[in-house]
């Protein structure tokens, strides 16, 4: 069932998920692959130029428009939680104030008709030193606002056709680096999936007994997006772009859409 309106996604560190967050997945729904990937780059936008990169022109004034109101309420939590009853924390907790804040207009851009939204985490997942420090803040600033937008969006009725897409790069070693970090590990990672088209409760893939490489239904980038195109209702085989004389694809000359996570 290719969904077909708004589009949120949400790239966040490259640990595991969180408890409020795999709570909100158990009730939503949501696939996880853990996938043998190759790193890769990865171009984060902040929200003011996705806004502006939408060709509904309409939609793109309302947003703008009511950009400083968004801004006002993030600063009055009172307001948010009567308002909006968005997220399990409230916007007023400092540890989660910012990622809530970005999560809550994520929402507000999808009910606007925003096809692509994308929520950014900040730069410090990156734990060559102090790996348990790290992760253990960042995924506390995090878990609880992801969980919140996927109820925030099944609530409204919103998660039926919206794509909720949570990832990174790139996993982390299970050895050690430095004495207390991880470098990185292209070869194993975690991503989940919820809202539209998706099969929910199931996990796909696996890795190997210490985590390095993944061994069982590996997932490349090219199978992310050509799944992620297939629920776009593209087939990423016939969207191609023309360069340097011949026709080139998203998925290059690879890709299979992962169809065991498809509802």
């Amino acid at each position: 069932m290719p969904f077909t309106h708004q589009t949120a996604l949400i790239t966040g560190g490259t640990s595991g998920i969180g408890a409020a967050t795999a709570l909100a997945l158990a009730g939503e729904g949501a696939s996880v692959i853990a996938a043998g990937l190759e790193a890769g780059e990865s171009t984060h936008e902040n929200i003011r130029e996705v806004v502006l990169d939408v060709t509904d022109a309409e939609a793109v004034a309302a947003l703008v428009e009511s950009l400083d109101e968004l801004h006002h309420l993030a600063n009055c939590a009172g307001t948010i939680r009567r308002d909006d009853e968005f997220n399990i924390t409230g916007l007023d907790a400092d540890k989660t104030r910012d990622f809530d804040t970005q999560c809550l207009l994520a929402r507000r851009f999808a009910e606007a008709g925003v096809r692509f939204v994308q929520v950014t985490h900040s730069y410090k997942w990156d734990a060559h030193s102090k790996v348990k420090e790290n992760h253990s803040n960042n995924a506390a600033e995090v878990d609880r606002p992801i969980a919140g937008l996927l109820r925030d969006l099944k609530a409204r009725g919103l998660l039926e056709d919206t794509l909720v897409m949570w990832g990174g790069e790139f996993g982390r070693t299970p050895v050690s680096q430095s004495g207390n970090g991880r470098d990185h590990n292209p070869h194993a990672m975690t991503m989940f999936f919820a809202g539209a088209g998706i099969r929910p409760g199931i996990a796909h893939g696996s890795t190997d007994d210490h985590g390095y490489y993944a061994v069982e239904n590996k997932v490349h980038y090219h199978d992310v997006h050509a799944t992620l195109l297939h629920l776009l209702g593209l087939d990423h085989e016939r969207l191609t772009y023309r360069y340097a004389g011949r026709d080139f694809r998203l998925t290059d000359v690879e890709g299979e859409v992962v169809r065991e996570i498809l509802a």
